[in-house]
């Protein structure tokens, strides 16, 4: 049984990174809008060969999570299904999928914009802020997960993504992996209405 709090940020993930066209499920249209949106921010153009491993990474990506997850084969994996999956994940993380390596590589790279092996706060922030989360509250969730220093290296990275997809201490410093999950909520949960 996943907590609510394991739920509330594996959700996070789900409709923040996968549900790119927001229709409460993932499909392969998701992965393409995902592709234009990083390319976009990036300054990739179609034919350029960045633009062509991002896809190819994310098509790989997308056919891996389709496969484990998308359980009654409808072509899409709801909610449910991924909250599943990553239970299964939390249960053994040492036998993660290919695909969920796949996409930590991905991530860490996407934020490592100069190549250098490391991320720094500009780095994150502006990853998160095309995905339209706060630049400030991006700023603070890096300052989480380096724990004060200036940079995350990718071993560290590779731990704070697992604490993040395992963890149920709200303290944990891999919970801020994804921006500030926890500011994101209490947005959805909030209604603004004026």
């Amino acid at each position: 049984m996943v907590s609510d709090f394991r739920k509330k940020k594996l959700l996070h993930v789900f409709n923040a990174f996968f549900d790119t066209n927001r229709s409460g499920a993932v499909d392969k249209k998701d992965f393409e809008l995902a592709v234009e949106n990083i390319s976009k921010l990036r300054g990739w153009k179609t034919g350029d060969a960045k633009y062509k491993e991002t896809q190819d990474t994310l098509l790989q990506i997308w056919a891996g999570l389709q496969s484990r997850a998308d359980a009654d084969n409808d072509g899409e994996v709801s909610q449910d299904e991924w909250i599943t999956l990553w239970d299964e994940f939390a249960k053994n993380p040492a036998s993660a999928q290919e695909w969920q390596n796949l996409y930590c590589k991905f991530i860490f790279q996407l934020e490592d914009a100069s190549n250098d092996g490391a991320i720094d706060v500009d780095e994150f922030a502006s990853v998160y802020v095309s995905f339209g989360l706060d630049k400030q509250e991006s700023i603070e969730a890096f300052h989480k997960i380096s724990k004060g220093k200036d940079s995350v290296s990718w071993p560290e990275f590779q731990e704070l993504w697992q604490e993040y997809f395992t963890s149920e201490d709200a303290e944990a410093p891999g919970n801020f992996i994804f921006g500030c999950y926890i500011c994101s909520l209490s947005k959805h949960s909030h209604s603004h209405s004026h």
